[in-house]
């Protein structure tokens, strides 16, 4: 065997994102045990950034010892058991994805289907709650697969009124648009380091309101998840005093320096401020598509639900976009994700997301584009693009 030497890529997919240099070094720092007083110190301090970066000050904030997906599973298995009734909202992959996991904790599931490019329609999940109790509204704030927002304010407020507990997918979202755990109301939310954080993918941030704790503890069965048992898991990440009074207790070995990085990722976006950031991810996909437009593209989402972070491309007619990827890829080391489902072959998707978000990127991206599409004889002017990206940006 030999060590690895990663080729410098310039990430502009669904994630992950760029991470910074000053994230990768604190990567690096020296590895200490995950009971040792100033690991705990820093646990500590992250839960209190994740309260603020969630606006949940009434919610446990932990970071999961996994991916964002992890999220997702502790969602639906620490709320869910056998012959609930589930409504989720599907609206794209990620959301399909939460409906098998409803499944699979023992749920009845109610799916509410929408077309893949469209925001979730309150009126249809209002519906579904109306036919019976309903013990988990689940549904997609970002949707990844399609770049499209949903009105988590409405939707967090129909689970409320019928009594619901609402679990809010924030992967896509938390970082690079509002996320608002108080005024939704909201009862879980989760997300990923990779999007918007710009942290290493690993770590899945988690709030768990109070409702949703109560409802945990007052579970008939344990919960079929060991790793991501929130009673479990909070003896170790309660606080000093742990979950029960007893002090915190051994759970499982956290990923020490993957938190440092989430732990530098959260100052680096405190220190822009969360504001900034949000305006800032809005300014680079008002440029990106300005200049999309110039070049004869176009999006796939009503401007009314785009993701700024995540923005879904429709693929010209007759344009192999398997090849454009490759082409960006290999001579320009950009990397941009392809469609997922039924929008496969139909559109790119390009992320604008956390370090990804800058003028620099969006420049790149268009005139690496511009170039593989001129590549198969479409016409696209690299010059319009670039030329309408600067009347945006001023």
């Amino acid at each position: 065997m030999q060590s690895f030497t990663p080729p410098h890529r310039v990430l502009m997919g669904p994630g992950p994102s760029d991470v910074s240099p000053r994230v990768l070094a604190a990567l690096a720092r020296p590895t200490i045990g995950h009971l040792d007083p100033a690991f705990q110190a820093l646990m500590e301090d992250i839960k209190a950034a994740l309260q603020r970066l969630f606006n949940a000050p009434d919610h446990a904030c932990i970071p999961l010892p996994a991916p964002g997906t992890a999220g997702m599973e502790a969602a639906m298995m620490n709320l869910l058991e056998p012959g609930d009734r589930a409504v989720v909202a599907v609206n794209g992959a990620f959301g399909g994805r939460m409906a098998d996991m409803a499944g699979r904790a023992g749920a009845t599931v109610v799916t509410v289907d929408h077309a893949w490019g469209q925001p979730v329609d309150p009126a249809k999940v209002e519906a579904a709650l109306a036919e019976a109790p309903t013990k988990v509204l689940a549904f997609v704030h970002a949707e990844t697969s399609t770049g499209v927002r949903s009105d988590a304010a409405t939707l967090c407020g129909l689970a409320r009124k019928h009594g619901a507990l609402s679990v809010v997918d924030c992967v896509t979202s938390l970082g690079g648009i509002a996320v608002d755990a108080a005024a939704w109301d909201a009862d879980i939310l989760y997300s990923g380091t990779q999007k918007c954080l710009s942290a290493p993918p690993g770590l899945a941030p988690i709030a768990i309101g109070k409702r949703a704790q109560a409802a945990i503890a007052g579970r008939k069965e344990k919960v079929r998840n060991w790793l991501l048992d929130f009673n479990l898991i909070m003896a170790y990440w309660g606080g000093p005093d742990g979950r029960g009074g007893g002090g915190r207790t051994y759970h499982h070995t956290a990923p020490i320096n993957a938190l440092y990085g989430l732990h530098e990722s959260l100052v680096v976006l405190f220190e822009e401020g969360l504001q900034a950031a949000t305006v800032r991810h809005a300014r680079m996909h008002e440029a990106l598509a300005a200049g999309l437009e110039a070049a004869g593209l176009e999006l796939l989402v009503d401007p009314k639900w785009r993701l700024p972070q995540l923005n879904t491309v429709l693929i010209p007619d007759g344009v192999d976009e398997a090849a454009v990827r490759t082409h960006v890829l290999n001579t320009w080391d950009l990397e941009i994700g392809a469609g997922l489902g039924p929008l496969k072959g139909k559109v790119w998707r390009i992320g604008l997301m956390g370090a990804s978000a800058t003028p620099w990127h969006v420049r790149l991206c268009l005139t690496a584009l511009c170039e593989a599409l001129a590549a198969q004889g479409v016409t696209a002017s690299a010059s319009d693009a670039l030329a309408a990206v600067d009347g945006a940006l001023v």
